[in-house]
C-alpha cells in the first residue's frame, strides 16, 4: 500500500483541527433566518441558518437551548453567537450555537455585552463585595411598580411566609425613558431609611422592557448600596446588568421574597425544638444540682461539722509545732555561729591580720620593684641600640672621613645637570661651609 494516501477519518480529523484552532471562528456572530428546525428529545436544537444566497447548519446543546426566552421556529430571524467546528463522522462544518435571540435586539444585545464585560473589570460583579442577606430581617424595602402581580406576589409571599415581617413600598417606574433615574432616586431614598434588605426588580417583560435594569446608572446605585440588595426582574431566563451587580439575584419577585424572609413556620418548629432542648438541658442540670444536694446532705462532714473544726484545730497544731521547731533550730544555728566568731583566733588577737597583710603588702611592693626596675634595664638598651643605628645612618658622619655636601638654594645636587654657570653653591665640609660660583661645568668624570 502506498503511504501516501491517507483516510477519511485522518483527513475530516485533520480539517476539524484546522478550524478548531483558527482563533477567527472560536466565537462568531451570525444573523440569519431559520429554516429545518427540529427540537430533539433530548432537548437539543438541530436546525439551519440562511440568508439569500448561502445556508449554514446549525446546533444548539439542551444546556444552552434552556436559556432562550422565546420559541423558534421556521422563519424566525435570530442573532446568533457560537463557534465553527466540523462534526467529524460526516465531515460537515456547522455552529455549534451558544446563544441565540430574536433579530431586531441586536443592538440592545451588543450594548449590553459591552457594559456586562465594563463593569465587570471594574470589579462590580466580584463575590468580595456582595453583602450578606440577613436572616431574620424586620424591615424590607421593595422598589418596584406600585400596581402589576410583581408587588401583589412580594407582599403576599412575606405576608404567608413572615408575618412580622415590615414591607416598605418604594413606588418606581419601572419600565420606560425615564425608569433608571427613578429607580436610583428610590434605591438612594431606601438607603435613608433603617431597613434590613431591599428587592429592587419587577415583573417579566421583552428586553426593551426589562432595559432600565441594564443601564450603568442602576447599576452603579445598586453596587453603592449600603442595604443589601436582591434583584429580581422578569423571569428565571432573564438575567440583566442589575442581577449580576445586587447582592444575591432571584429568579422572580415572588423567589425574592422567598430570599428576603425566612418561613415563619419553619422559625416556629425551629424555636419549639429549641425549648425541648432548653428543658431537657434544664432538668438534667436540675438532676444533676439535686444529686450533688443529696450528695452533700448525707455526707459525713455536714451531719458532724465539729469534726472540720477539729480537723482544722489539729491541722493548726502541727503548723505551730513546726513552726516553733524551725524558729527554735535556727536560732541554735545563728548562736554557734556567733559563738564561733567569739572564739575566733583572729578576732583574739587582731594585730596577727594586721602583720599578715603588712608582710603581704611588703611582699608586694618588692616585686612591683622589681619589675618597674627591669623594665627600665629593657627600655635603656633599647634605646642605646636605636641611637646606634641611627648613628650609622647619620649622613654627616661621612664629612669626618673627607667627604662634602654641595647644596643650591638648601637643595642637595645630586647631579651636574641641577647646576649651571654661575650658580652660587654652599659646600659643607665637617668643620664649615664654603661659598662657591660656577665657573665651569666639566660633564666628564
Amino acid at each position: 500500500m502506498n503511504d501516501k494516501y491517507l483516510s477519511v477519518s485522518v483527513v475530516n480529523r485533520y480539517i476539524k483541527h484546522i478550524i478548531d484552532t483558527d482563533i477567527n471562528l472560536q466565537q462568531v456572530f451570525i444573523r440569519g433566518e431559520i429554516s429545518n428546525f427540529k427540537a430533539h428529545s433530548s432537548g437539543h436544537l438541530y436546525f439551519s441558518i440562511k440568508d439569500e444566497t448561502s445556508k449554514i447548519n446549525a446546533i444548539m446543546f439542551s444546556n444552552n437551548a434552556r436559556k432562550l426566552n422565546f420559541t423558534p421556529i421556521d422563519g424566525t430571524k435570530v442573532l446568533i453567537t457560537g463557534r465553527i467546528s466540523v462534526y467529524e463522522a460526516t465531515g460537515n462544518y456547522q455552529i455549534y450555537v451558544e446563544e441565540m435571540m430574536e433579530d431586531g435586539i441586536g443592538n440592545l444585545y451588543i450594548a449590553f455585552e459591552k457594559l456586562k464585560k465594563q463593569l465587570a473589570s471594574e470589579g462590580l460583579f466580584d463575590a468580595k463585595y456582595k453583602k450578606a442577606i440577613p436572616k431574620y430581617p424586620t424591615k424590607i424595602g421593595v422598589i418596584t411598580a406600585n400596581t402589576g402581580a410583581a408587588i401583589k406576589d412580594i407582599i403576599s409571599t412575606i405576608k404567608r411566609r413572615y408575618p412580622i415581617g415590615q414591607v416598605i413600598l418604594f413606588p418606581s417606574l419601572v419600565q420606560g425613558e425615564n425608569a433608571a433615574k427613578d429607580i436610583v432616586k428610590n434605591i438612594k431614598l431606601a438607603n435613608t431609611y433603617d431597613l434590613d434588605v431591599l428587592i429592587v426588580g419587577r415583573g417579566g417583560g421583552s428586553i426593551e422592557d426589562l432595559w432600565p435594569f441594564n443601564e450603568e446608572i442602576v447599576a452603579r446605585a445598586i453596587f453603592d448600596s449600603k442595604i443589601p440588595i436582591i434583584s429580581a426582574v422578569g423571569h428565571e431566563i432573564d438575567y440583566t446588568i442589575a442581577d449580576f451587580v445586587a447582592d444575591l439575584r432571584a429568579p422572580t419577585p415572588t423567589g425574592a421574597a422567598e430570599m428576603a424572609v425566612p418561613n415563619i413556620a419553619d422559625l416556629i418548629k425551629y424555636i419549639d425544638q429549641l425549648k425541648i432542648r432548653l428543658n431537657t438541658n434544664v432538668l438534667k442540670q436540675i438532676n444533676m444540682q439535686k444529686l450533688q444536694l443529696d450528695s452533700l446532705k448525707s455526707s459525713y462532714i455536714l451531719k458532724n461539722p465539729l469534726i472540720i473544726y477539729e480537723n482544722k484545730k489539729q491541722k493548726l497544731d502541727l503548723i505551730t509545732t513546726k513552726i516553733n521547731e524551725l524558729i527554735i533550730k535556727k536560732l541554735e544555728i545563728k548562736k554557734l555561729y556567733l559563738d564561733n566568731l567569739k572564739n575566733a583566733y583572729i578576732l583574739n588577737n587582731p594585730e596577727i591580720l594586721y602583720m599578715q597583710n603588712k608582710e603581704k603588702l611588703n611582699l608586694i611592693n618588692l616585686n612591683l620593684y622589681k619589675i618597674i626596675k627591669r623594665k627600665l634595664e629593657d627600655n635603656v638598651d633599647e634605646l642605646r641600640t636605636l641611637m646606634e643605628k641611627l648613628e650609622l645612618v647619620n649622613p654627616l658622619n661621612v664629612l669626618k672621613r673627607g667627604f662634602s655636601l654641595t647644596y643650591k638654594n638648601n637643595k642637595i645636587i645630586k647631579s651636574v645637570k641641577n647646576v649651571k654657570k654661575d650658580d652660587i653653591l654652599n659646600i659643607k665640609l665637617k668643620d664649615g661651609n664654603i661659598i662657591v660660583n660656577v665657573k665651569e661645568i666639566n660633564n666628564e668624570i
